[in-house]
């Protein structure tokens, strides 16, 4: 078997135990005769299974009784619109911070539902940064504040959360279960889960229970949080596969730590912004307070050197280097998943190719 090291920005890279796990239960799901593939999602096989990746996120998030762990088909994507059409009220008002292509994506899909107001926006500056906590200018009376955790094409992350009168809502799609955070500061979490949490397939969402409360009436049912909430998402038929992957991913976490993994996080990030930062050669492209942790994004001097760095690698079995469509140059994604030695290999090769051709 030849595993290559797997830099891909998601579907990304998951634990190898994971997939081992997941191989030895396909054809006969513990004992039942049956692949979770096939199991009903009404049975006692896969109930088990839905029940412990909920209870496995309210432990990591030390989730409060306040909120609820929701499992959501169509990704972050179907949230840019379920978010506006359950929490922004007639006459009321969306505070959206423009940090990047995917906050920018959120707050177009918002304004197609009511009223937004860009409270900062740095989505267009280079270096990429987010923006800082003292440039939001939100509104009073907000019917929540929206913020992209992490700019999976620009590679900036915010390190900490603004303090909100109005209820904030989170996409954390590409940096959900990374680090230490205060879940219960949020009225909503999103997440597609194929960065850190599984295979795509189903997003994440934990709400604030009265939250869910404010969906107007005539919202169709799929589209309601409180559905969701009500009929623990099991009103219709769950993405079952992807939520049983996501159970393992999240045992996994257990297992090695939260903290641990948040440590070593940091420090996968640290040893390639270290070769980053160690000359002329290779230009970060995030401005150095803001950098994610996840997603590593760099040019080299011209877009042939790229391409040439892309096609070397991935003869070294590195692959998915190549940077976002709409930006160019290259992108490292180092999810939780992502193991050391890959980054390691990262490392040697990008001390090699500078020297060969810098």
């Amino acid at each position: 078997m030849a595993r290559v090291y797997n830099f891909n920005a998601g579907p990304a890279v998951l634990p190898l135990g994971v997939l081992e796990e997941a191989q030895k239960e396909l054809i006969d799901f513990r004992g039942s005769g049956m692949s979770i593939l096939e199991c009903s999602h009404r049975g006692k096989e896969y109930e088990a299974v839905h029940q412990e990746a909920i209870d496995n996120i309210r432990r990591i998030l030390n989730l409060s009784d306040d909120h609820a762990v929701l499992f959501v088909q169509g990704g972050a994507s179907l949230q840019f619109c379920m978010v506006p059409m359950n929490l922004l009220g007639p006459g009321q008002t969306a505070d959206y911070v423009n940090s990047g292509a995917w906050a920018d994506k959120a707050a177009k899909e918002a304004k197609l539902i009511g009223s937004v107001n860009v409270a900062a926006n740095t989505g267009k500056e280079i270096p990429t940064r987010v923006p800082r906590v003292e440039e939001l200018k939100l509104s009073k009376g907000a019917a929540y504040v929206h913020i992209t955790s992490n700019e999976t094409i620009a590679g900036s992350q915010w390190k900490s959360f603004p303090k909100t009168e109005a209820p904030l809502v989170g996409d954390m799609s590409s940096d959900m279960l990374s680090r230490p955070f205060d879940a219960n500061q949020f009225g909503l979490i999103y997440a597609g889960a194929q960065k850190n949490l599984g295979p795509a397939g189903v997003a994440l969402v934990i709400i604030r229970k009265d939250l869910a409360e404010r969906a107007p009436a005539n919202l169709a049912t799929m589209l309601k949080y409180k559905t969701y909430l009500d009929e623990n998402s099991l009103y219709n038929t769950p993405p079952c596969f992807a939520i049983y992957i996501l159970a393992l991913v999240t045992r996994w976490i257990l297992k090695t730590g939260p903290a641990n993994l948040y440590r070593q996080n940091v420090d996968k990030a640290a040893r390639i912004y270290a070769v980053l930062d160690s000359g002329k050669f290779y230009r970060p492209t995030a401005v150095k307070e803001c950098r994610s942790d996840m997603n590593i994004t760099f040019r080299l001097p011209s877009e042939e050197l790229e391409e040439m760095f892309v096609k070397e690698a991935s003869k070294q079995g590195m692959k998915g280097l190549k940077g976002h469509r709409s930006v160019g140059g290259i992108r490292a994604s180092i999810y939780n998943a992502f193991p050391v030695p890959g980054v390691d290999a990262l490392v040697a090769f990008m001390k090699d190719f500078e020297k060969k051709n810098g």
